[in-house]
Order: structure tokens, then C-alpha cells, then sequence
């Protein structure tokens, strides 16, 4: 029926929402007080009451009346589904597929209302929709793969509306639990529909508290006890000055002796959506600490070396080393005779 949380709704459609559920109230309250609101003999109220069966009623009245009275059901069912939602944890995907649920169902029971109305026996429908079901059902596996993929996601709790997850390399919020998808936004507003029979592997990020390691360098000549000791008397300060860190940061030693920096390591957990903040939080705050105890951080630096001009040969210095060279030369010969002699 009609969502209002939807942002995609035109004002017209609000409205069109607004003027149903009035009329939805309205009709209650005639079903409800009718008997007393109307004679007794009153055709409009005997054809309105869906649960009399005196008298003919009049079927576009009956019609009406079940609409209202199926459809209003359904409409206040989901929307206080809808208002429990906030207030769940691991139940708010099994509460969206409810919701999906209830609202075809809704669809279905009033199809079958309204032929009885007209007087078809809906018994005869019922067992060709059973016959007919089968053989659908083998036409539709997918589809009834992704409802059961889905049922599987919920009551195993393998994630839940709310969750951080990565699925295919894709790491987001999941957004919704549907009988057919689920659909998953990352921070930068983008949403992936996947089927539910198609989630193979999937990383939950929000179970438990996300792990942050990070890595500052100094450099060799510093003394790394004094860097210790500067960073024992001051962790509980940038503990203080990060809100978002649930227990650390820890120091964990040295990580690395790398080309030109001694690496040290870092550890403190916190909420998965507050990870990279905490990150970044974090390596600002041991660069700020660093700089106020004259701690240096290495970084590259490039050598520039002037060139310089040789001296070039003089006409004499040529001569003597063509000389020098081709007498050289020459010289090898005598080798070649011994080695021939060797052999």
C-alpha cells in the first residue's frame, strides 16, 4: 500500500496515503458502531458488515467494505511493524519479510473475497491454484531459492538490518532484508542489490569490536626507550582525546626495522562504523605528541650533487696511451704461445 518513510513518494501520493488511512478510521468506526449508527433493516449497513450474511448485501458495497477492511488491516499491521523496527536489534529482518509477506497476502485474500462476493466458489480455485502452484514452483526456483536464502539469513542470524558486512569484496550497511534481495549501502551512499541465494561468503563486521592498528615511525637515531617512555605517560591523554576508542590504544612494540624508520605498532578497538575515524584520529594524535617531545619522524630526502668538470687529454697524453694500449695487446701473444705449448 502506502509507505511514508519512502522518500521516493510524490506529495500526491502522501496525500492519496493520508485520505486512505481517514477513510480507513472512518470505516472501522461505522463497521464498529454501525449497529447503533443505522436501522435496523438498513440494506447499506447489512451490505457494509462483511460479517453478516442476512439479506442480500449490495456486492459494490461488500466490495468496498472488504477493501477497506483487508487492506486497512494490513496498513496497520506493517506500520506498526514498521515503528518496532528502530527498536530491534537481530529482529529487524525477520520483521521486513513479515512485512513483505502481510502486504501479497493482503493482495491475495482479497482476490479470494471478492469472487465469493460475485458468488464463485473459491474452494475449486483453490485446488487448481494447488495443481497450478507445482508446476509454477518448478518454473520459479530462483525465485523460491532467494525466499529460502533469505529465511536461512534471518533465523540463523548470519546478519541482520543494521549490520556492517562485505559480500564480493563490497563493504556496507545493510539496508534491507527482502524475501527475494538484500540490499546494502556503503558510506558513500551507494546501494547493492544482491539475491539472497547468491551470498556465498559474508564477513559481519558488527558482532563484535573492530580491531584499529596503526604504525608510527621515528628514526634510528632516536632512543627508543625514551620514545617509550614519552608514550607510557601519555597514552591515557590520547585515550582521553580519542572518545570513540572502546579499550586502548595499546603499545605493542617495535613492528619493523625498516630501510630508514624503526616502525612502532599500535592497537585499540572500537565500533566497526567508527573505525577509520579512530584511525585517523589516532595517527593525529601521536604525530602531535611526537612533535611536542622533539621525536623525529623520518621521511625521504633527496641528495643533489653539483657536477663536476675533469680534465680532458692533451694531444701528447693520446699518443701515449694509443702506444700503451696497442703494446698491451701485443703483449697477450707470448700467452697465447704458452698456452698452445700446454696443450
Amino acid at each position: 500500500m502506502f509507505d511514508f518513510k519512502s522518500k521516493k513518494l510524490s506529495i500526491f501520493e502522501k496525500v492519496l496515503g493520508y485520505v486512505f488511512l481517514v477513510l480507513t478510521l472512518v470505516y472501522f468506526i461505522l463497521l464498529i458502531f454501525g449497529q447503533w449508527m443505522f436501522p435496523t433493516n438498513s440494506a447499506f449497513y447489512r451490505s457494509l458488515n462483511i460479517f453478516s450474511n442476512a439479506g442480500d448485501p449490495n456486492i459494490f458495497i461488500r466490495i468496498v467494505s472488504y477493501s477497506f477492511f483487508i487492506f486497512g488491516i494490513s496498513y496497520i499491521l506493517r506500520l506498526l511493524l514498521n515503528l518496532c523496527l528502530p527498536l530491534l536489534k537481530k529482529a529487524k529482518g525477520l520483521l521486513t519479510i513479515i512485512i513483505s509477506v502481510i502486504k501479497y497476502a493482503a493482495v491475495l485474500v482479497w482476490v479470494f473475497f471478492v469472487l465469493s462476493s460475485f458468488g464463485v466458489d473459491t474452494t475449486v480455485i483453490l485446488a487448481g491454484i494447488g495443481i497450478v502452484g507445482l508446476i509454477v514452483g518448478l518454473a520459479i526456483q530462483p525465485l523460491l531459492a532467494d525466499i529460502i536464502a533469505g529465511l536461512f539469513i534471518i533465523f540463523e542470524d548470519v546478519f541482520n538490518v543494521g549490520d556492517i558486512i562485505v559480500v564480493d569484496g563490497f563493504r556496507g550497511t545493510v539496508k534491507e532484508i527482502g524475501m527475494r534481495h538484500t540490499q546494502i549501502e556503503d558510506a558513500g551512499g551507494n546501494i547493492k542489490v544482491i539475491n539472497n541465494s547468491d551470498i556465498r561468503s559474508t564477513v559481519n563486521l558488527t558482532d563484535k569490536l573492530s580491531l584499529v592498528s596503526i604504525d608510527m615511525s621515528i628514526e634510528y637515531g632516536e632512543s627508543l626507550e625514551r620514545v617509550e617512555a614519552i608514550i607510557a605517560q601519555n597514552l591515557e591523554k590520547i585515550k582521553a582525546s580519542v572518545p570513540k576508542v572502546v579499550e586502548g590504544p595499546f603499545y605493542k612494540g617495535v613492528s619493523a626495522l625498516a630501510d630508514s624508520s624503526v616502525n612502532l605498532r599500535f592497537f585499540a578497538t572500537c565500533e566497526e562504523d567508527d573505525r577509520f575515524q579512530v584511525e585517523r584520529d589516532l595517527n593525529r594524535q601521536f604525530k602531535l605528541l611526537f612533535d611536542e617531545n622533539n621525536i623525529n619522524i623520518p621521511f625521504p630526502q633527496v641528495t643533489v650533487n653539483q657536477p663536476v668538470e675533469f680534465e680532458k687529454a692533451t694531444t701528447k697524453e693520446k699518443q701515449i696511451a694509443k702506444d700503451f694500449v696497442a703494446g698491451q695487446k701485443d703483449g697477450l701473444k707470448g700467452l697465447e704461445n704458452i698456452n698452445n705449448d700446454l696443450k
